[in-house]
């Protein structure tokens, strides 16, 4: 039986998930909502057998919807997820879960007392390129994880409500936990508005974990190149995952630094290694595509989905630190989760 889904924002992003649910032979939207009569008009063409509203109270509280899907800007999220739950669906809300720990916290609480899924879009997890990196950061094929940057800029589309950090960053900083499969302790963060008063259009931050595992994040919507790249240094080897290409997703490189016994002073001596660069096939399955799927999947088996609720919450902690972080300029910020 296909689960009934309906859709709340039906923007740019959002549309691209209702095609993607659309697309799913296990899924079947069939109402979507959006306040702007312009965005209902662009798509309602495009979609046979969906019905269309501005009311997004008539869709919530629509009894034969299975699911609520959520597009909203994060502003929302709180206020139609929880009306969603309260009202009996299973829910998908894009990133990030909420804009402030209590609502996120209430929404875990409240997913949990009625018994419902709430899943967060957090779609780096669901990338076959991050499964790849994550087996072989697991298997110790990397040895021991060093340290890992990433960068996710582009001169794109300037936001004029939440900044660079709110929008970018949870991409990021649930890929890197993901993949560590850690909690960072601290994060320090700086950034800078330069377009608009207040909302910082470039903000680097740094994730601290309490092995010495530390993480470098950059985004940005005003900067020269597109990049949406991670870079993992381990022990053993190094690995670039470079989501721009449109098949080498992943660089192996068998670089590093060596410790070897020299017999002339009985010692140890640091011995640099370069080897072979190795180009792993990665699935092509579309992230989108997965992502969906493993919600309906999520539905359908009543088993919490890998970015669940909790989940969005430890992003959501750590956007708070790091946005604590940057008010006091770049002052440490420890992250206590209370999960």
């Amino acid at each position: 039986m296909s689960v009934k889904i309906g859709q709340i924002g039906l923007g740019a992003w959002g549309r691209n998930l209702l095609r993607t649910f659309y697309n799913l032979p296990e899924a079947r939207p069939v109402l979507g909502c959006d306040v702007d009569t312009a965005q209902l008009s662009r798509i309602s063409g495009a979609f046979p057998g969906v019905n269309w509203t501005r009311d997004y109270s008539e869709l919530i509280s629509d009894p034969g919807l299975d699911a609520v899907v959520i597009a909203t800007p994060p502003a929302d999220h709180f206020q139609l997820a929880s009306r969603a739950i309260e009202a009996g669906k299973d829910v998908f809300v894009e990133k990030p879960l909420a804009l402030n720990l209590d609502d996120g916290r209430k929404l875990v609480e409240l997913a949990r007392k009625n018994e419902r899924i709430l899943m967060v879009g957090h779609i780096m997890e669901y990338h076959p390129a991050s499964l790849k990196l994550k087996e072989y950061i697991s298997s110790g094929k990397l040895g021991r994880v060093y340290y890992l940057y990433s960068s996710r800029v582009n001169l794109g589309k300037v936001r004029d409500i939440e900044n660079s950090l709110w929008s970018f960053a949870p991409h990021d900083i649930s890929m890197i936990m993901f993949l560590l499969d850690k909690i960072p302790v601290s994060v320090t963060s700086t950034g800078a508005s330069y377009l608009q008063k207040n909302i910082e259009d470039v903000t680097f931050l740094t994730l601290h974990f309490d092995d010495k595992t530390m993480a470098h994040i950059h985004v940005s919507w005003l900067d020269p190149h597109k990049e949406r790249k991670l870079t993992v240094v381990g022990s053993k080897m190094m690995a670039v995952f470079d989501d721009t290409e449109s098949t080498e997703k992943i660089r192996l490189y068998d670089k590093g630094v060596d410790t070897k016994l020299d017999y002339s002073t009985y010692g140890e001596y640091l011995s640099l290694r370069a080897g072979d660069i190795l180009i792993p096939r990665i699935n092509s399955t579309e992230p989108l595509m997965a992502e969906c799927a493993h919600f309906i999947e999520c539905v359908k088996s009543r088993k919490q989905s890998i970015s669940d609720g909790r989940d969005g919450l430890r992003v959501l902690t750590v956007l708070t630190a790091a946005q604590k972080s940057m008010e006091r300029g770049g002052a440490p910020v420890e992250i206590k989760f209370d999960l």
